[in-house]
């Protein structure tokens, strides 16, 4: 099977479910009458991203033997990223998500992953390093830290990935996900180690340095080992350092907000296809910034994720295009 990974751009590992959003704005979930549902979860949509983009990607993850795990897999394909191994745990039903919308900036979420998520499932024995390490780049998250046997097969992956390629640490700290939040820390250092670019707001960059301030989370995740540190800022927009001394600030591109849930994992996909494509830091940053203005722009998580010429059009509308 190794070979025949080879030919993949991205592997994700991580989360995977079903989003229930509402089709009506501006009211709770108590007044809400109907919904859409979409794939959803960080790990997944990241790969629906970098697929739109043109990318090879696939996923690894855990769904419950149900309905909705069923879908999942059906939307995957559409999607065209590669199922092969996310499987089913019989012990425990397909998370979901539901979400309320309240633009521009209020997005509150409610997560239905008890007694506990498929997700946290994989184990390290289940894992096909061959296939992780053949990869042009590997994404891991915070969540697939939270809970075993998820924590010891996310560090597991990442030492047999060895720093090979790109390999990339999006933070994504949910302090629900963790029975105890306060041991979060030592976990996210030791993940650090093993990766090449670490992306995340800035809570996330705090739980995982224990700085907020901008220019000291990058400079705190540059020296617990990575090569590039992302900050995302809302709307003070991204700041990007490298550790040759590269360094990015890019302003949000605006749009009207529809539904922000989307945007990070937008701007990942576009990030990684960015980085695989060998462009200037600025370059990817402002890409990758535009991606995830279009999503917030849409209802949807995945079925929202841009094309090419949709991020190009709105680049150059906006007057930052490379």
């Amino acid at each position: 099977m190794a070979d025949s990974a080879r030919r993949f751009d991205l592997i994700t590992m991580g989360r995977i479910g079903v989003d229930l959003y509402p089709l009506q704005t501006g009211v709770s979930l108590a007044e809400v009458r109907t919904f859409g549902k979409f794939l959803g979860g960080s790990a997944a949509n990241v790969a629906v991203a970098a697929a739109r983009l043109g990318r090879a990607a696939a996923v690894i993850s855990r769904t419950g033997d149900d309905p909705f795990g069923a879908y999942l897999h059906r939307a995957l394909a559409e999607f065209g990223v590669d199922d092969r191994w996310v499987t089913p745990v019989g012990a425990y039903p397909t998370p979901v998500t539901f979400c309320e919308l309240f633009p521009p900036d209020d997005f509150p979420l409610y997560f239905y992953r008890l007694p506990k998520a498929p997700d946290l499932e994989i184990a390290a024995g289940d894992l096909d390093l061959d296939a992780i390490r053949a990869a042009r780049v590997f994404w891991v998250t915070g969540t697939g830290l939270s809970e075993e046997p998820s924590r010891s097969a996310t560090l597991a992956a990442l030492a047999a990935r060895a720093r090979t390629g790109t390999t990339v640490f999006d933070l994504d700290w949910r302090p629900m996900f963790w029975p105890d939040p306060g041991t979060a820390r030592p976990h996210y250092t030791e993940a650090l180690r093993h990766t090449t670019v670490a992306v995340g707001n800035l809570d996330e960059c705090e739980i995982a340095t224990g700085v907020r301030e901008p220019r000291a989370c990058a400079e705190a995740l540059l020296a617990a080992g990575v090569e590039l540190a992302v900050v995302k800022q809302g709307p003070r927009g991204v700041l990007a350092v490298h550790r040759d001394g590269t360094e990015v600030r890019a302003r949000p591109v605006p749009v009207e907000v529809v539904n922000g849930l989307g945007a990070g994992d937008a701007f990942g996909g576009a990030l990684v296809h960015g980085l695989l494509a060998g462009w200037e830091l600025e370059r990817t940053v402002r890409y990758a910034n535009a991606a995830g203005a279009l999503v917030a722009s849409r209802l949807a998580c995945s079925a929202a994720m841009p094309a090419p010429d949709e991020i190009d059009t709105l680049l150059t509308t906006d007057g930052t295009a490379s």
